[in-house]
């Protein structure tokens, strides 16, 4: 999947791709995005993620998750390893330079980190459920629950050059920061809250995000599926 990605007036500001691996034991989940155009202006960021888990009883089970963020030129590597039970051992380098605030060792059980999250929520609207779902996640250094909530069905139209038309649903998030994250809150990271429209898109439980309003640290970003390969779908959805 790649995304386009807009603020105000139109402005291009963001691309990103996600790509999944699945087998009935295993899966690999690859995420990117990068700022462009303005975005780059405003905080010049690029990310690469992935994670890699096995499937339990139909369940992704994350094993090892690697993060490397440059933000203004500052490289960062987040790491989790998880132990055959679930718990994660997780490093950060170099250490953030300004205080952050704090992560307590019992807080981590049960969390996945955050492309497993996503792979969560998506798994469970394509199966016929709703959006309602909490996830704790800790990808390192951060530790946070995201929330999500149903939004209703929307039919959307095409919009912003994005050639699609059909039934959705949409699903509300809303990250609540538990440790972590800079005392100084000038110093925002990542996207704190939106709206994913999802659609059945491809054969299989898998639900695909089709248009996302999220809140970020370069602003309210409009992200717009551009293209879809996988599962014997080849779609373009954007010049």
């Amino acid at each position: 999947m790649s995304f386009e990605g807009f603020g105000p007036a139109g402005l291009h500001l963001l691309n990103t791709h996600t790509i999944i691996e699945e087998n009935p034991t295993a899966y690999v989940i690859q995420g990117d995005f990068e700022t462009a155009g303005l975005g780059a202006i405003f905080a010049n960021v690029a990310n690469r993620s992935e994670t890699r888990g096995r499937e339990v009883a139909g369940v992704p089970k994350p094993q090892v998750f690697d993060s490397e963020t440059d933000r203004n030129g500052a490289l960062q590597h987040l790491r989790v390893a998880y132990l055959p039970d679930g718990t994660p051992n997780g490093s950060v380098t170099p250490p953030p330079k300004e205080p952050v605030t704090p992560v307590s060792f019992n807080e981590l059980a049960g969390t996945v980190d955050n492309l497993t999250a996503y792979f969560l929520l998506e798994r469970q609207v394509a199966r016929g459920g709703s959006c309602n779902l909490k996830v704790p996640v800790f990808d390192g250094r951060h530790r946070y629950d995201l929330q999500f909530s149903d939004a209703g069905q929307h039919e959307l139209s095409p919009a912003k050059g994005q050639n699609f038309r059909g039934p959705t649903l949409a699903c509300r998030m809303a990250r609540r920061e538990i440790g972590g994250f800079y005392v100084d809150k000038s110093h925002e990271e990542g996207a704190s809250a939106g709206t994913i429209w999802y659609a059945q898109l491809m054969p299989g439980d898998l639900a695909v995000p089709v248009r996302m309003a999220m809140d970020t640290e370069i602003g309210n970003v409009a992200l717009f599926l551009a293209a879809l390969r996988g599962r014997g779908v080849d779609l373009k959805l954007m010049e």
